[in-house]
């Protein structure tokens, strides 16, 4: 059944903390302790690793939003180290005891399981078409432990988003590093103050920028426009719509308890992060 759009988006922001567990320090130092020189080598290796043994172009392709050669630092050489087998094994314990660390009592509780396979039931029903990275994570076996089944489920459920997103993002004409300076601009900040581009040279950076005010969306001051601000608001709009068919599978009432489930383990995630 379709499922209004507001609760789509609830969705996202209740899974993203959940999945985005598997970049914080247990995952990290799991990844260090086997060869890995920095995070960027655990985060390219735990990430890429349901695309196998894919060139790095291919995996700078699907993650979409990276500056030219910064995947080619990582990718192939972490898989000297680590195979892609491995570092799916590594990512998933420590994403796992890293989730249980953050929920605390939460990770044992009744509850719990009916999320996860809630959550479960979701994620593996969403169609694979053009969803690459999705796609390699649906060829994976689900975690039969609770709270790694959850963290697996948030995962596949943020990477189908993902792959969406990136197609909203390729139908409005939007680049990676574009794509950057339209989130920061979003969240108040300048292109330049932004984590993810920031190390950019600026020169590089100021081209994008340069070519976003070409283009009607970014102002002279380095701010949105209306046009571009609308820009912004489509592709998230899309973004949304693209995800719902993951929960097509569930009833309205199913739907309303996964995120009443959800949103205690989210909060418990987030308040790590504060």
């Amino acid at each position: 059944m379709t499922h209004p759009q507001a609760k789509v988006h609830r969705m996202f922001e209740l899974i993203e903390p959940i999945a985005t567990v598997t970049f914080s320090e247990v995952p990290n130092e799991a990844f260090l302790a086997l060869g890995m020189r920095n995070y960027w080598d655990g985060y390219f290796a735990g990430r890429a690793a349901p695309l196998g043994l894919a060139p790095a172009g291919v995996v700078h392709a699907v993650f979409y939003n990276f500056a030219d050669g910064e995947v080619a630092r990582h990718i192939p050489w972490v898989w000297g180290k680590i195979t892609p087998e491995e570092a799916i094994a590594v990512r998933e314990r420590g994403s796992a005891a890293a989730l249980r660390q953050m929920i605390g009592g939460l990770a044992d509780s009744p509850g719990l399981v009916r999320v996860a396979d809630l959550a479960t039931r979701a994620a593996v029903s969403a169609p694979t078409e053009g969803r690459a990275l999705y796609g390699g994570l649906r060829a994976l076996d689900v975690p039969e432990e609770p709270v790694a089944r959850l963290w697996h489920a948030a995962t596949l459920l943020r990477e189908h988003r993902g792959d969406g997103h990136n197609a909203a993002l390729v139908a409005h004409g939007i680049g990676g590093t574009e794509a950057h300076v339209l989130l920061a601009l979003s969240l108040g900040m300048r292109a330049e103050e932004f984590g993810r581009i920031h190390h950019l040279p600026k020169a590089q950076l100021a081209a994008v920028v340069d070519g976003l005010c070409g283009r009607g969306l970014v102002d002279a001051a380095g701010g949105f426009t209306d046009a571009g601000r609308e820009t912004k608001e489509r592709i998230e709009d899309l973004t949304d719509e693209l995800a719902a068919p993951a929960y097509d599978v569930l009833s309205t009432d199913e739907l309303d308890e996964l995120i009443a489930g959800l949103e205690p383990i989210a909060a418990a995630a987030e308040a790590v992060d504060d």
